[in-house]
């Protein structure tokens, strides 16, 4: 694919005009990464929204599980491959050709009648799909590495998080709209989709791969920040070989953190999928009550994420590993409240859920930004797809199926026993990179 290569450098353009340039530039392709992976949102939870139809067309709400399982099977595997592809690749043809492939996807979904006929085909299509989804995440890693210093991602890809809290808001009014427009249940798959191609060109039309593609000097130089470790090779491509022997597999640091993901998607998982079941079954809210503690557990998020990065950034200077321990502890505390709060208190339910929204989000997203940090800019989504490899085949999957099980043989202690113990573990991975960050990502 050599059409998805990196643009070659131009000639660095003359010094009265870089700060200007850089100033425009940055936030123009800030904001075509944050349009562009929300517009992926769009085209990801389509098959979620539309259960409720197919059932009525008789299948089961177990064959439907298997079918939407294909989603998250392929993103998982799919983020750490494609975010290899991406490390060599061009960032906005990258991030426009998957958003494109993705829509399709849906809008094939929606269009003919065959494509949701059988169980097998849904499966297929929609595995397709999420890896079409995995080639959202690393392009994004991409360009805020080298766009922006060290010092800086941590609030910035906080910002930038909150692309996948407006993207997944909107496909809610998007299907309204197309109910209302169209009157076929089919449009919940076909309208978002073409909305979706819209934001693919929009996002192609702001996003640019790196500063030198533009004529301007790496972002250390522009900031006068240089990492520790930084040396003018981490400005070459590398090639696949290169980026996994010397980056990926022998990085202690990156394994740990690895691991830890799997615990803080567990965590963020268990609560999040068993919430309205836990919420009916042991402390007797209503539907009403259990679709208003969800709402609140998601959109807690985007405050809780948005300090988690300034925290990293501004206090403990581009670390990542301090902010997720203390948020991580927190979660423990309200986990804790949450499960042994006694029915008839859901005030108390409500804070505790609150609570966990507002901090589990912050080091799903700062993990991601220290797999950034731990390695050089051209290994940098290969590193991000490494950690949501693990966190979504390990910590999602673990909390979708074993969780079930587990509170259906030990009762609901069992179950938050399970995310009690991820929420130690994520902290003990996470620590075990205190010291060490310390020596790999100071700034000089």
């Amino acid at each position: 694919m050599n059409w998805l290569q990196p643009p070659v450098p131009k000639p660095l353009q003359p010094a009265d005009v870089i700060d200007q340039d850089y100033k425009k530039l940055r936030w123009q392709v800030f904001i075509g990464i944050f349009i562009g992976y929300a517009g992926y949102y769009l085209v990801r939870k389509n098959f979620t929204l539309a259960m409720p139809d197919l059932a009525d067309k008789g299948f089961s709400k177990g064959e439907l599980g298997i079918a939407l399982s294909g989603v998250s099977v392929a993103y998982g595997i799919s983020k750490f491959i494609m975010g290899n592809l991406s490390d060599r690749s061009d960032a906005r043809k990258f991030i426009t050709l998957g958003l494109v492939l993705s829509a399709l996807t849906m809008l094939l979904m929606g269009l003919f009648p065959w494509a949701t006929s059988s169980i097998a085909i849904m499966f297929t299509l929609l595995f397709v799909n999420g890896w079409f989804q995995g080639m959202g995440w690393p392009p994004c890693g991409r360009v805020v590495v080298h766009w922006f210093s060290l010092k800086e991602r941590g609030t910035m890809m906080s910002i930038w998080n909150v692309a996948h809290n407006v993207g997944g808001g909107l496909i809610g009014p998007l299907t309204i709209l197309g109910m209302h427009l169209f009157g076929v249940w089919e449009s919940k798959f076909f309208f978002p989709a073409a909305v979706a191609f819209v934001v693919a060109a929009i996002a192609y039309w702001l996003v640019r791969d790196t500063p030198q593609s533009c004529g301007l000097p790496p972002v250390e130089q522009y900031k006068n920040e240089y990492p520790a470790d930084y040396a003018a090779d981490h400005e070459k491509e590398l090639t696949a070989m290169a980026i996994f022997k010397n980056h990926i597999l022998t990085n202690r640091l990156l394994w740990y953190i690895a691991l830890a993901n799997v615990f803080v998607y567990l965590l963020r998982y268990g609560v999040l999928d068993w919430a309205p079941t836990y919420l009916k079954e042991a402390k007797g809210f209503s539907v009403k009550e259990t679709g208003w503690a969800y709402f609140a557990y998601e959109y807690a998020g985007i405050p809780g994420t948005l300090l988690c990065g300034w925290i990293s950034d501004k206090i403990f200077r581009g670390r990542r590993a301090p902010a997720t321990v203390i948020y991580m502890l927190l979660v423990l505390v309200a986990v804790v409240v949450y499960w042994k709060n006694p029915a008839g208190r859901p005030w108390v339910d409500n804070a505790a859920l609150i609570a966990i929204g507002f901090l589990i989000y912050g080091p799903v997203m700062l993990i991601g930004v220290q797999a950034l940090d731990l390695v050089p800019k051209k290994a940098a989504g290969t590193a991000a797809g490494l950690t949501g490899l693990f966190g979504y085949l390990g910590g999602a999957l673990f909390a979708n199926v074993a969780i079930g099980y587990i509170v259906d043989k030990w009762g609901w202690d069992g179950g938050f026993y399970v995310m009690i113990a991820a929420c130690i573990l994520a902290i003990f991975f996470t620590a075990l990179t205190w010291n060490r960050e310390k020596l790999n990502v100071g700034v000089r």
